[in-house]
């Protein structure tokens, strides 16, 4: 009976299969893997991401063109490129990928669509080879707030440009996505001001191409890492959220941050030679 419910539904989770069953827990995972490991099935995480479009493919190509010459003309500019992005840390609905493994002959590609909740921590970086820049923690006095080109601008003026004081700007690029609050004039010009051209933005030198999360180390690299212990202590308030945050990517090594970035150039290969399309997986490494 239960192995043909494990057949069945490649997702079935083992707790409803135990429901349906009447077995014991502990039992159902032993019979569950013994099938599963005769039937030569393999354990597969469900992944989270943004289905691009058809017209991106387009964009990516060129950005990928783009960031291609300019390593051609200076080997190292991947290396002064600011990357930012912000994300999501709910405090007790986040997603435990541990709990989200689906059992398969073969990779079904299957996303995992989550729940909004109101208790959660956005959390906003910029990363590079030289370092992380944040975390700045988009929150007013414990409050989440919605995001627009004013509270963009101050974040900017008063965190991100001070922070900046012990490099030389000159000769840094900084990439941001195109959302509204990061491409309205005033946020671009404000960033001008201090990159000069070389902002990588929407309709920038550098027209950075929508729904690219294989192209932020952020999304490909940083969020999961950090995410993947922040809750290990079980934080029980978002106090205890934010110092783990804190505590984490403080302590990411610069050794690790090189090899991110190296893969950054292997990404942008990747793109060219799939004309744009979307990568099937994560290929970094530790």
């Amino acid at each position: 009976m239960v192995p043909a419910q494990v057949a069945s539904s490649s997702s079935n989770r083992v707790s409803k299969l135990r429901d349906s069953s009447q077995i014991a827990l502990a039992l159902l995972y032993r019979v569950t893997l013994i099938k599963l490991s005769f039937s030569h099935c393999q354990g597969i995480y469900s992944q989270f991401g943004l289905a691009i479009r058809q017209n991106d493919h387009q964009a990516r190509r060129g950005f990928v063109e783009w960031a291609q010459n300019e390593i051609a003309v200076v080997p190292d500019f991947h290396k002064r490129i600011l990357l930012s992005d912000e994300a999501h840390f709910w405090l007790n609905d986040y997603v435990n990928k541990q709990n989200c493994r689906i059992w398969s002959e073969a990779n079904p590609q299957v996303y995992v669509e989550t729940p909004l909740h109101p208790e959660k921590l956005t959390v906003w970086c910029t990363l590079w080879a030289g370092g992380i820049i944040g975390p700045f923690f988009k929150n007013d006095e414990g409050h989440n707030v919605t995001v627009n080109g004013d509270r963009s601008r101050a974040m900017i003026t008063n965190f991100f440009i001070p922070e900046l004081n012990n490099h030389n700007v000159q000769e840094l690029w900084f990439q941001q996505d195109g959302a509204t609050c990061h491409t309205a004039r005033a946020t671009i010009d404000l960033l001008k001001d201090t990159f000069g051209d070389r902002p990588i933005s929407r309709f920038g030198p550098g027209n950075w191409p929508p729904r690219s999360c294989d192209l932020t180390p952020l999304d490909y690299f940083l969020w999961g890492y950090v995410k993947s212990l922040v809750y290990a202590d079980k934080p029980q308030t978002l106090d205890h959220l934010e110092d783990n945050i804190r505590r984490v990517i403080a302590d990411i090594r610069p050794q690790m941050l090189e090899k991110v970035i190296e893969n950054w150039t292997s990404r942008l290969d990747y793109i060219r030679a799939s004309r744009g399309s979307p990568m099937p997986g994560i290929i970094f490494k530790m």
